[in-house]
């Protein structure tokens, strides 16, 4: 069986991705969520890997930011979005998909890091995958401003090297 990957522009691939996302998060489930009222940003490029049943199994966002981190100006690329269908699920897809936007970051050679946010019950699937919490603070913008971002829970990934602590202003939206 082959597995077929696309990485496409964030905002042209938007209508491809969007009917995956709303079955993986429909709005009324999302309410009920501790990140259900914030707003994200839009991913530069998607990794979307097609289910053999049609239809896109899974996406994963990518983001590329300048951001303040202890004050320092560096580059990062940013991991979001990350969601599998339910009939797709348990075939490593996510693993794949995220496997090839670390690549994808990785070949930005600007970026220092990948930084993402996850929710406590995906924190075992990205530990072994090499990723590592950031204990330190993160703020965003948000309609109303800055604000202390913690609503999920961030994690970092070695491009060359990557913070555990201290304090990261994402300069924008959250992804």
């Amino acid at each position: 069986m082959s597995i077929e990957i696309e990485v496409l522009n964030g905002d042209a691939s938007w209508k491809t991705v969007e009917p995956l996302l709303q079955a993986v998060w429909p709005s009324e489930a999302i309410a009920k969520l501790p990140w259900g009222h914030v707003k994200w940003a839009h991913a530069d490029l998607r990794v979307l890997i097609d289910a053999p049943e049609g239809g896109v199994g899974c996406h994963v966002g990518i983001y590329f930011r300048t951001i303040i981190w202890n004050g320092h100006r560096i580059h990062v690329g940013g991991i979001g979005g990350v969601a599998t269908r339910e009939d797709c699920r348990r075939r490593g897809y996510a693993s794949i998909a995220l496997n090839a936007a670390v690549e994808t970051v990785r070949a930005n050679e600007a970026a220092r890091f990948i930084l993402l946010f996850c929710e406590p019950h995906n924190f075992a699937f990205y530990q072994t995958r090499g990723w590592r919490p950031f204990t330190g603070d993160i703020y965003c913008e948000q309609p109303n401003g800055r604000i202390r971002f913690e609503a999920m829970a961030p994690f970092v990934f070695d491009i060359k090297r990557a913070p555990d602590t201290g304090t990261i202003d994402l300069c924008g939206l959250p992804w």
